[in-house]
């Protein structure tokens, strides 16, 4: 009887959960150039410089990401996987807001 009691009130409890749409358009400058999978990590230095950050490869494969101020590319080994440009929102926040915990 306790855990059908119990069971009705966890069936009762509402389920929420936050959708984040970002349209294709804010994902980002379609015209910006990223590096090509299948490109080796020294390619990528050669064509786009030092990034601002580099993640040290973990796991088997070893995969690793670094960070440049528009994309991220990630390697498996030393080879390119993808490239992800980083969100662009279409009306930025003022930077008093951004700057708030």
């Amino acid at each position: 009887m306790r855990l059908l009691l119990i069971l009705c009130l966890l069936l009762a409890l509402p389920a929420a959960a936050q959708n984040i749409l970002i349209p294709l358009e804010q994902q980002g400058l379609s015209s910006l150039p990223l590096p090509a999978p299948g490109a080796t990590q020294s390619r990528v230095l050669e064509e786009f410089g030092q990034p601002d950050k580099q993640h040290p490869a973990v796991g088997t494969p070893k995969m690793s990401r670094w960070d440049y101020p528009d994309f991220s590319v990630y390697f498996e080994n030393e080879r390119v996987i993808t490239s992800v440009r980083h969100h662009q929102p279409r009306f930025p926040l003022p930077q008093s807001v951004q700057e708030q915990p």
